[in-house]
């Protein structure tokens, strides 16, 4: 049990899709994600006045309120939003589950994206929503709060702030490892939330949709993390790959057959610890995400991603897009430790930014 009157910091990973993107926001389609080793860190102290720090931004000490099941922040910043909505969403059940909750202090900062503060494509607003609620439920509950109910509350809010995307992020972030996830479909928990009583009836709900299960990533293969320069816009592609669905049924229906193939053949990789099958998964889905890109005009896969994919099929592996594509980061999958180091090179020379990533094997947690 933690000290009420100490403070208490929370770390949640950030994530990298790997396999199965878009395809994830229709309904059973399975996607995989890895919770990596950069973090962002929640810390709430007991205080006589509500205030928010967001580091990252130079935004200090702002002053918030929680009126009529609402958090407000005293700042007309859109950065305090995925916070804001994190704040609202567990005070709003700390209340429901009569948990007595006091004034805090909460203060927030990431390292998931580069110090010049380009982002890297690593979830971060999922990260720290996820290290926000963690926190407050920590300290209020007296106790670890479990996985299962983070992620929902932090769905929740993301649904809300965000209005589409499938949460593996959050599920990352949340249960750390790697993760066999389908989506709870954002349209079914939105629909949810407004017909459900309160919000504790939505938590103790069936999601029809979802599945969560952790998978192992065999010791014989190796990841490589590469960043392109160029964020992208997930929201902005996510929704014009889904108006594919409207002006081009078949050409997205072949989509989703594909990748349902590649991912299942990824799965099947993982399972069996066989380089050549995860690779050659890789391959599928790089081809599946580069032709519903074509098809949908959107430039998932762009010139440098194209360089970093090819460059690790050079060196015996194979890359792909990871998330949305349009920029960030691409995903490598390399039989031997001589191959991974020589793609490293490779990337760099090229101009690709190879990251030090690893798996991060937990979710969030407590620090101190």
């Amino acid at each position: 049990m933690n000290d009420l009157t100490a403070s208490l910091t929370i770390k949640a990973p950030g994530k990298l899709m790997v396999a199965g993107e878009f395809a994830v926001l229709e309904p059973y389609q399975k996607l995989a994600v890895m919770a990596v080793d950069r973090f962002a860190y929640a810390t709430i102290s007991l205080s006589d006045q509500p205030l928010l720090t967001l580091e990252n931004f130079q935004l200090d000490r702002l002053q918030w309120e929680y009126r009529k099941n609402k958090v407000t922040v005293a700042s007309n910043d859109p950065r305090v939003r995925f916070v804001e909505s994190a704040m609202t969403v567990t005070l709003h059940y700390l209340q429901e589950a009569q948990i007595a909750w006091q004034p805090f202090f909460l203060s927030i900062k990431s390292e998931l994206d580069d110090a010049s503060g380009k982002k890297y494509g690593l979830g971060s607003s999922a990260a720290v929503s996820v290290s926000v609620i963690t926190a407050i439920l920590q300290q209020f509950m007296q106790k670890k709060p479990d996985a299962e109910l983070v992620f929902r509350l932090s769905a929740i809010s993301h649904a809300k702030t965000q209005g589409n995307g499938s949460g593996a992020d959050v599920a990352a972030s949340a249960f750390g490892g790697i993760i066999a996830y389908s989506s709870f479909q954002a349209y079914w928990l939105k629909d949810a939330y407004q017909q459900a009583p309160d919000l504790l009836t939505l938590l103790k709900m069936d999601w029809p949709y979802l599945s969560i299960q952790p998978v192992a990533l065999p010791e014989n293969i190796h990841v490589c993390i590469g960043w392109t320069g160029s964020p992208a816009s997930t929201a902005k592609l996510v929704d014009e790959v889904l108006q594919l669905k409207e002006d081009n049924p078949p050409a997205f229906s072949r989509f989703l057959k594909e990748s349902e193939i590649a991912v299942s053949q990824f799965m099947d990789g993982l399972q069996r610890e066989n380089p050549q099958t995860l690779i050659d998964s890789v391959k599928l889905n790089r081809k599946a995400l580069h032709t519903v890109g074509e098809a949908a005009n959107v430039p998932i896969q762009t010139p440098e991603l194209a360089k970093l994919c090819d460059l690790a099929e050079y060196y015996g592996g194979a890359g792909k897009p990871s998330g949305a594509g349009g920029g960030d980061c691409g995903i490598a999958f390399m039989p031997t430790a001589e191959s991974a180091a020589q793609l490293r090179i490779a990337w760099e020379k090229a101009g690709i930014k190879a990251l030090d990533l690893h798996v991060s094997s937990t979710g969030a947690a407590v620090i101190k």
